[in-house]
């Protein structure tokens, strides 16, 4: 019942009973498929096949943009019809071929009835047969030769384009899965090529191919025309040929334009955690140090082989059943009719003895020219469906920079004053409710509460109580469900999200590293300072940061997590060479100058430096430059020891001035004691609201746990 109930539901998970009739659900071993189904193709035989010609057609205009562009590619438009030439010259080579073997066939007759062989007109053929080879041969590397920089200059143009794409992208767009899918398709199909280059690849196999057979067929039958079994034998070949391509088609799987794959098997699910367990270098510590080995390969071993062979990738496990399908009465029936031209010879040759040696040279080569034809046919149509799917890329490369944010933007400059930020924002949420994508509870509910302009607010309570939710709120990450927020007094859903930005700095409790240098993740902070070594140097002194950096070897320019790896030879270190020495990588690795690890390992203290200078270089203005008035800081201290936890604190109210500052803490101490207005969460809710003194005069839930935290240094 699950999985019927399931392709049932619309976006936002509520059930919709209408989709049922428009939704096919098929169970592929341990994935579950839904496809989209157009009820008014239904009864229109063929519809699959209109189905796809209909997508082909509407991907036209993004086809038609995706040449312009790269034709506008500097030295790609006379590659490219070099290309194009080289790939027709090639597809006619096999029908030139066959003519020179149909002048063979015609030698072979005049040799049979005459005894005599024209010595000129063998060489002829000889040595055109040889030509066609060389010409097969050159032309094949033409097209490498052409092809490799023409997909190298496509794939970086739309690497730009792709980047930006993927940049712009809100929180919830992004974090969508769909959405995720749509990149991964327009990204690239793999590392080494690119949508639009196999696309070109692609169409050009289509029509070269159609080509090549028609080629071939035109040259097959003036070959044989004038032969007394020619004709007879090119049909039955043919016709078997045909007869193939028509069962083979029937199977196979299909798929509509919209479809979804999923896999609801615990089993299977846990085992491939196991797998990413095992396989992500951020795990191996833990992996190592509790002695997990064992353990995991143990339950791997029995969740595979409780699984069997229905494990496995969806496109695996899908090609795998379409294979099943494939066995009808019609794809048996075909491997006897391959025979019928054997046996219409054998009849033939019985009754006209002395046509023997041409019945069978023309039989070898219908045989070769009915193979050829064959598997062109069958790529043509693969071709043909498989080109309608990437003409749909096409389309997702083009339409994904027209993927809509699920925050929208305002239109409303902010501030109206930038002189004003230098005196702070004020902040005020309006019975607020917010829940997270994809979940049923509230991680906010009904909040309400007023920051004033130049104040200091510290927002207390336990974990997942609501605090980093509410400073991701204010910076947009996410809007709320319900409510309403004000900036300065305006709705904060009315302002430039870029304004707004800009007006802010914050530093995030799941802060993060980028893998580039240690003077990018701090100058990212502020990108218009970014090339100011003076001020990235600032910044790190004041997030503490700049100590441990100094020491590191290579300074500002180390990199935490290298994104670019290094290659080895296949042979695994310590196994034994044909020459009997052990395999050992030192020599060639000391050689290159390259490190055995490929990050830099900081403790968790000194990455929170490094997020906090990030944040303290978005507080360095140039001259000119915005300013910032308002600092959110989302537990800053986690990670820190006391001593650096009071001087970050000395450092963020020096920095302060008049600017509004708000922090996330579940830490009681000098930091709530300075605040103008202390916010303690609970359930989701702004259970008390005042100063530090007030609140614990009221005796409440603050001042009970304030005092439990004392005790500890009393």
């Amino acid at each position: 019942m699950r999985g019927q109930r399931s392709h049932n539901l619309n976006r936002k998970g509520e059930f919709n009973p209408e989709d049922a009739e428009r939704v096919k659900h098929t169970r592929i071993g341990v994935w579950d498929l839904y496809e989209e189904r157009h009820p008014e193709l239904k009864y229109v035989p063929g519809s699959s096949r209109i189905e796809t010609y209909m997508q082909m057609l509407d991907s036209m205009p993004f086809i038609w943009r995706m040449i312009k562009d790269i034709l506008s590619i500097r030295q790609c438009t006379v590659m490219l019809i070099l290309y194009l030439i080289v790939e027709v010259i090639a597809s006619l080579i096999p029908a030139v071929s066959l003519w020179y073997s149909g002048q063979l066939l015609n030698l072979v007759e005049t040799a049979v009835e005459q005894r005599t062989v024209d010595i000129d007109t063998l060489i002829h053929v000889a040595g055109g047969r040889v030509a066609c080879t060389i010409a097969s041969r050159l032309l094949s590397y033409g097209r490498s030769r052409l092809g490799l920089p023409l997909n190298s200059r496509i794939r970086q143009h739309y690497s730009t384009h792709i980047f930006h794409s993927m940049a712009r992208l809100d929180v919830p767009t992004f974090s969508d899965s769909a959405v995720q899918r749509q990149l991964e398709s327009a990204w690239s199909t793999s590392y080494r090529s690119s949508v639009a280059w196999e696309t070109i690849q692609m169409t050009s196999a289509v029509m070269t191919t159609s080509l090549r057979l028609i080629s071939q067929m035109s040259v097959l039958v003036a070959v044989l025309r004038d032969q007394r079994d020619g004709p007879l034998l090119a049909i039955m070949s043919f016709s078997q040929s045909l007869f193939s391509w028509y069962t083979m088609r029937k199977g196979g799987w299909k798929s509509g334009a919209v479809w979804a794959a999923t896999t609801k098997n615990d089993d299977y699910v846990r085992m491939q955690g196991m797998k990413h367990l095992v396989d992500d270098p951020h795990h191996r510590n833990e992996l190592v140090a509790g002695n997990l080995g064992e353990y995991l390969t143990s339950e791997y071993g029995k969740l595979s082989a409780k699984l069997g062979f229905e494990a496995g990738d969806f496109h695996e496990v899908r090609r795998e059943h379409a294979v099943r399908d494939r066995l009808t009465l019609m794809s048996v029936l075909r491997e006897p009719m391959k025979e019928l031209p054997q046996i219409v010879f054998t009849l033939r040759a019985v009754q006209y003895p002395a046509s023997i040696p041409i019945s069978l040279a023309s039989l070898t080569l219908i045989n070769q020219t009915a193979q050829s034809f064959s598997s062109s046919l069958f790529h043509l149509f693969g071709e043909t469906f498989s080109l309608a799917e990437q003409f749909a890329s096409v389309r997702k490369l083009y339409e994904i920079e027209k993927l809509q944010n699920k925050i929208l933007d305002g239109t409303e400059p902010f501030p109206e004053n930038q002189q004003s930020l230098k005196s702070g924002i004020s902040v005020e949420f309006k019975n607020v409710s917010f829940q997270y994508p994809g979940t049923d509870g509230y991680a906010l509910r009904n909040v309400s509460f007023k920051i004033e302009a130049g104040q200091l607010c510290v927002i207390v309570g336990v974990n997942g109580s609501g605090k980093s939710t509410i400073l991701k709120l204010i910076s947009r990450i996410h809007d709320p469900t319900e409510g309403e927020i004000l900036i300065d007094g305006r709705d904060i859903k009315t302002l430039k999200l870029a304004d707004l930005r800009q007006a802010m700095a914050i530093l995030f409790q799941d802060y993060t590293h980028f893998p580039l240098t240690i003077r990018e993740n701090i100058a990212l902070g502020n990108p218009s300072l970014a090339h100011d070594s003076d001020k990235i140097e600032e910044a790190a002194r004041l997030g503490g940061a700049s100590g441990f950096i100094e020491k590191l070897p290579d300074g500002y320019d180390t990199y935490l997590d290298r994104p670019v790896r290094d290659y080895y030879a296949s042979l695994p270190e310590g196994t034994k060479t044909l020459f009997g020495r052990a395999v050992d990588f030192s020599r060639v690795r000391g050689a290159g100058g390259m490190r055995a690890q490929e990050t830099t390992t900081l403790s968790g203290g000194q990455m929170q430096r490094l997020a906090v200078s990030r944040t303290f270089m978005r507080s360095l203005t140039a001259e000119g430059e915005p300013a910032v008035g308002l600092l959110l800081f989302d537990e800053p201290s986690a990670s820190l020891d006391p001593t650096a936890e009071h001087d970050l604190f000395e450092r963020l109210r020096a920095l302060r001035g008049n600017k509004t500052m708000v922090f996330s803490s579940h830490r009681f101490g000098n930091l709530t004691r300075h605040a103008d207005l202390i916010l303690y969460m609970d359930d989701a809710e702004v259970q008390e609201e005042g100063t530090h003194d007030s609140l614990v005069a009221k005796g409440g839930e603050y001042a009970r746990i304030w005092k439990l935290q004392a005790q500890a240094f009393v």
